[in-house]
């Protein structure tokens, strides 16, 4: 059933045989399956890189253990990747690119928290990009898209947006979603709470078996989901999952780590739920392990917001047009992407390819400065479209 739900060029497990061998190469020491630590039972994985410059350890999940497992790998090489790309770098100044007329974005909205706009007449480092909107090649600084914890940096450092694949395209789409997924939750967190909790919608209306059999190993385990369509402007399906213990919406003293979430995107409605479920069940995991090098203690001891506890007061309704899980090419996903975010107004969307060309495994970072961010120290906390929302809400 998990190869169905695939957007690999080739299967999950044929993906880790041919990465395989280039995880000692990257830094992969080890890789671990994480799912039996969790009562669910939906599939985990984790990877792990001891001197990586950004967390130590990646996470999986997917519909089968080969899902997850792959999933894991790939996200542990991308962050590899990231911290020591193979671009090319030339030093210029912003003012001289536009004499020049070659096309840059000096991505302002990703300048970190207390730091500086890069001036006019600043030389800096860039490297190349391609905007799948203009079809231009696109310079953008290289600290916008390096993931090295190690150094001091003027942006906002983060793996938004940063994805792999067996070939460029796939790598593209992967990040691409990610930008549309993280910019609706932004859009559906500024809305005010009647909104978000109109959104709600039943897993089960879908009628898709591999839904329902998630839905089923949630139940079993005694714990409650709440499903939310946040699908925003774009068009582009988008889900965001809440799971916390039964009877979260009237329980008191819940701790933050108690319930957690997830999202997912994607242009068939089914596999943004099954990413936002799955991501969920995953971010359970991330507590309960306690691995990752980037979950500090005081987490644990935060409460849990009302806001999250009163999601679950939602009342879920049946979606309209319940969406088969199709096959389609690639090609096809990455421009119904590409078509989505246009749709809502996009000027461009930046593919930074970071892997070297002879890998068998594509990296990139997805640059997307009209959408939202995350929750990050950014000089620029919400974009125009969070504004907006939020003004309008």
């Amino acid at each position: 059933m998990g190869n169905d739900y695939s957007d690999r060029v080739c299967d999950p497990a044929e993906t880790f045989d041919r990465v395989r061998p280039y995880l000692s190469v990257f830094g992969v020491t080890r890789v671990a399956r994480h799912t039996g630590l969790d009562k669910i039972g939906i599939p985990v994985w984790c990877a792990y890189t001891p001197n990586s410059r950004s967390i130590v350890v990646a996470q999986g999940k997917g519909l089968t253990d080969a899902d997850a497992r792959t999933s894991a790998v790939m996200e542990a090489l991308e962050r590899v990747v990231a911290g020591d790309p193979a671009v090319e770098i030339f030093i210029d100044t912003a003012e001289n690119l536009r004499a020049a007329g070659r096309a840059f974005d000096p991505l302002y909205g990703l300048i970190a928290a207390g730091r500086d706009d890069i001036r006019p007449d600043e030389e800096v480092e860039w490297v190349g990009g391609a905007d799948l909107v203009s079809g231009r090649d696109v310079f953008v600084p290289l600290e916008a898209v390096l993931l090295d914890r190690t150094r001091q940096s003027r942006f906002w450092m983060s793996s938004d947006g940063l994805a792999s694949g067996n070939i460029r395209q796939e790598a593209v789409l992967h990040g691409l979603l990610e930008r549309v997924e993280r910019d609706a939750h932004s859009l559906w967190r500024v809305s005010g709470q009647k909104a978000r909790h109109q959104a709600c919608v039943d897993p089960e209306s879908f009628d898709d078996p591999a839904l329902d059999a998630l839905v089923g190993r949630i139940t079993a385990a005694g714990l409650e989901l709440r499903l939310f369509d946040i699908t925003s402007d774009t068009g582009i399906p988008c889900f965001l999952a809440y799971l916390g213990p039964r009877g979260t919406a009237t329980a008191g003293n819940l701790r933050f780590v108690e319930v957690t979430s997830g999202c997912g995107a994607h242009p068939s409605a089914v596999r943004a739920a099954i990413r936002a479920v799955t991501e969920a069940a995953q971010s359970r995991l991330t507590y309960i392990g306690g691995a990752r090098d980037d979950v500090y203690a005081e987490t644990f001891r935060r409460a849990l917001p009302e806001s999250t506890r009163r999601a679950f007061l939602a009342a879920p309704r049946s979606v309209t047009k319940p969406v088969a899980c199709a096959d389609t090419p690639i090609e096809a996903l990455l421009g119904n992407a590409v078509s989505g975010v246009k749709k809502a107004g996009v000027r461009s969307v930046i593919a930074v390819p970071l892997a070297r060309a002879d890998l068998p495994f594509a990296v990139v970072k997805v640059l997307v400065p009209d959408l939202e961010n995350p929750d990050g120290e950014r000089a620029r906390r919400f974009g125009p479209r969070a504004l907006s929302k939020a003004i309008s809400s």
